[in-house]
């Protein structure tokens, strides 16, 4: 049985004021909310078990969603506390619900039609991360995708992060020796970045990637989420 995390906890600050009084992945897009494309997409991947994790106006995700099995899904909701714990922290957090097995995770403010069913069940190396052309709000990019399917923090031409990949747990084993003195690491829980954590990863040739070349939206302004719903709708 495949597992999945939903990253649902940030604060959506860029998406306020539509983000005081709901959080930003329960915001409608197309007549739902952004996170239930995701279930819908995990549930038809063959995912039944979904581990949410929440911070930021946390009681309305179970209010919204409830136990998943209106997607055929069993969800269980992994509270960070009332400060978001950030991607490696919340992954870390999460890790006692995720089983053994490699992993799903998605960022829960994104909208795309990558096929959750194409990714592997088990990752070449410690990660495989879903790369999309860089959009007009990120013309840097994040990371290279050589012609072997690795991933490098440096090189060019560079690709960006859709927010969706495939996990092993051992890629947080050593996660304090990757993030070093990072403020947050000391916390309880320790809140920091994932992208340490695959930039040191990557160093040691351990993080495939595939290039999308589909639809996707990071879902970061009010106005890309209008934009998102006009054509959804359509």
């Amino acid at each position: 049985m495949r597992h999945a995390l939903i990253f649902a906890a940030g604060l959506g600050e860029r998406m306020r004021p539509l983000t005081d009084h709901t959080p930003k992945p329960l915001l409608q897009a197309g007549g739902k909310p952004l996170i239930a494309w995701h279930l819908e997409k995990l549930a038809d991947a063959g995912v039944h078990y979904v581990v949410i994790n929440t911070s930021h106006l946390a009681e309305q995700f179970p209010e919204a969603l409830g136990d998943g099995s209106r997607w055929g899904l069993r969800i269980r909701y992994a509270y960070e506390g009332p400060t978001p714990l950030e991607t490696g922290g919340g992954m870390l957090n999460a890790l006692p619900l995720l089983g053994e097995a490699p992993f799903i995770a998605v960022n829960g403010d994104i909208h795309s039609d990558v096929d959750y069913a194409t990714l592997p069940a088990e990752p070449q190396g410690l990660a495989h991360l879903v790369m999309v052309d860089n959009p007009t709000h990120h013309p840097d990019g994040d990371f290279m995708l050589d012609a072997q399917g690795r991933l490098h923090a440096d090189g060019a031409p560079r690709l960006t992060f859709s927010g969706v990949g495939v996990y092993r747990r051992e890629l947080l084993q050593d996660w304090r020796t990757a993030i070093g003195d990072t403020s947050g690491a000391e916390a309880t829980p320790p809140r920091f970045k994932l992208a340490p954590l695959l930039r040191a990863a990557m160093a040691a040739g351990r993080v495939r990637g595939a290039h999308h070349r589909g639809r996707w939206t990071d879902v970061g302004t009010p106005a890309r989420l209008a934009d998102l719903d006009a054509r959804l709708r359509r």
